[in-house]
């Protein structure tokens, strides 16, 4: 009804392109307009002023050869001083902005490493933002804000990536790609490389570690022998000074004794003992006494 009376409305965010006889007349803002469609006023179209979202993924590689998919949201929209710009001169605005993100993408991924690209995604986006915003002006559009959301490499690649991060090695199937071939035995690689120097600082330290507790055991046994020479001098000197008539050579013998019985006594008491002591009777004892005896005295005759 309104408009056979020759009103229309125009909603909030919206312009209107009114035209007379087919030409561009003036931009109609939000609200009520009066258009006397009978002397050839009519309404070409709407242009919405909100901002608008547009998500693209391109597909191109890097620098050392890995394809990727880039996700680039575009956030734009319509200027209203420039709107007949915006409805006259784009007949699809999605698709020009499109084409430019992926002409700037495939400029400027190729010129990066993988890691790079990763690190370097707001630089893309500034890269992308900057160019829609040269082009896109004259059109009457505004870039409100360029982001780089995902890079994704090929599945192969990734699967790659995770395993060094898991420090686990793989043999895969080959591919017919040899660009992802080439990337991916250079990562793992680094993989095996980084593992070796790991186990090579474990040896190490396992080394240091096994020479250190030779060292403290070889000062315990020192120290232990150091011990058992002290008691036996104490206990001889002790046992002739007590006991009238006994010499130091009779004292050694019965410590001898003791000791040896003693020795069988602890072998005798363990189960799981596989200790064989040849010869076992009490008489060997005065024997062994008796070589060590002569081996000192041939030693201090040298």
């Amino acid at each position: 009804m309104g408009q056979a009376l020759g009103q229309i409305q125009v909603d909030q965010s919206t312009v209107a392109i009114k035209e007379s006889f087919g030409k561009f007349d003036e931009i109609l803002e939000p609200g009520c307009h009066f258009l006397p469609w009978c002397i050839g006023k009519q309404i070409a179209g709407y242009l919405s002023l909100r901002v608008q979202q547009l998500d693209v993924r391109c597909e191109t590689k890097t620098k050392d050869n890995v394809f990727v998919n880039v996700v680039a949201s575009v956030q734009f929209r319509a200027l209203a001083d420039k709107a007949s710009d915006a409805f006259y001169r784009l007949s699809n605005t999605r698709e020009q902005i499109q084409s430019y993100v992926f002409d700037v993408i495939r400029a400027s991924v190729p010129k990066m490493n993988l890691d790079d690209a990763f690190e370097q995604k707001n630089e893309i986006a500034k890269a992308v933002e900057d160019e829609l915003e040269k082009a896109m002006s004259m059109y009457g559009y505004e870039i409100v804000q360029t982001l780089i959301v995902d890079i994704e490499p090929d599945e192969h690649v990734k699967r790659a990536m995770n395993e060094i991060n898991a420090g686990k090695l793989h043999i895969l199937v080959m591919f017919s790609n040899h660009s992802i071939l080439d990337i991916k035995a250079a990562r793992m690689r680094l993989a095996a490389n980084e593992k070796a120097e790991a186990e090579k600082i474990l040896q190490i330290k396992r080394a240091e570690g096994d020479a250190e507790s030779k060292y403290l055991s070889g000062l315990g046994i020192a120290r232990q022998r150091q011990a058992i020479v002290d008691g036996l001098r104490d206990s001889v000197l002790a046992f002739s000074e007590n006991v009238p008539g006994t010499s130091a050579r009779d004292v050694m013998d019965m410590v001898l004794v003791t000791q040896y019985f003693d020795t069988m006594k602890d072998i005798g008491a363990s189960s799981k003992s596989s200790s064989v002591f040849i010869p076992h009777g009490p008489g060997a004892v005065r024997d062994i006494a008796a070589q060590i005896r002569d081996g000192q005295l041939q030693a201090g005759m040298l």
